[in-house]
């Protein structure tokens, strides 16, 4: 949780949100899956907010290699201040995930889960918060990649799943990219209970497969 996400809206809907001087092309997807490039907004040298690329999948800067397999691709609001994959990107690297939605499924039995969309009421953009870092490899490569933020749930959610993505509201998005304020603890939060609806669906056969990403794939 979250393992899947929604962003349909266009780079120009974003900026509106956003603020970002500047932004890659970035064509709306419904399905936004772990191990993908995906837009994150930050603040850079400027001062001011760019719509940056980065892979979803969290790789440590002070790793050696990338590893293949599950991408780090959550991190817990208890922990992110004490895991030293998490510590130093809380304090300085924090950025935001536009998006419209995610999707999490109800059920235990295997491939009879019931997938929802979990969305706002009018299906506007809001933000998830997040963390991003960059990676130099010994022969000079290099990757920026980033992690969602997870957190206890409210309700609807809670109905179905233990955790929930931590959303930042427009008027605390300065202080959320201002990497000068290394506290920010009160901001790691699920949104008020009716910020979402929970709408049942299917995955398209074109999409991931239709089941939840393992605990061991999203909640570090």
């Amino acid at each position: 949780m979250c393992g899947l996400y929604s962003f349909r809206k266009s780079i120009d809907e974003a900026r509106a949100l956003f603020k970002f001087i500047d932004g890659h092309v970035y064509p709306p997807r419904q399905y936004v899956t772990p191990g993908s490039p995906i837009a994150i907004v930050r603040q850079g040298p400027d001062k001011q907010r760019h719509l940056d690329l980065v892979r979803w999948g969290f790789i440590p800067s002070w790793v050696k290699e990338v590893q293949p397999g599950r991408p780090l691709i959550n991190a817990r609001v208890e922990t992110v201040y004490e895991k030293p994959s998490f510590k130093n990107a809380i304090r300085r690297r924090r950025c935001l995930f536009p998006t419209d939605g995610f999707y999490e499924w109800q059920g235990d039995v295997p491939g009879k889960k019931q997938a929802y969309f979990i969305h706002r009421p009018d299906h506007s953009l809001f933000a998830f918060g997040g963390l991003w870092e960059h990676w130099m490899g010994a022969d000079g490569s290099e990757l920026e990649s980033a992690a969602m933020l997870t957190t206890e749930p409210n309700l609807p959610v809670a109905t179905i799943h233990d955790r929930s993505p931590v959303v930042i509201p427009p008027q605390d998005f300065d202080r959320w990219l201002d990497g000068t304020e290394e506290q920010v603890q009160d901001l790691l939060k699920a949104p008020p209970d009716d910020y979402w609806v929970m709408e049942p669906t299917t995955i398209a056969r074109n999409a991931p497969p239709p089941k939840p990403p393992s605990p061991q794939m999203s909640l570090i």
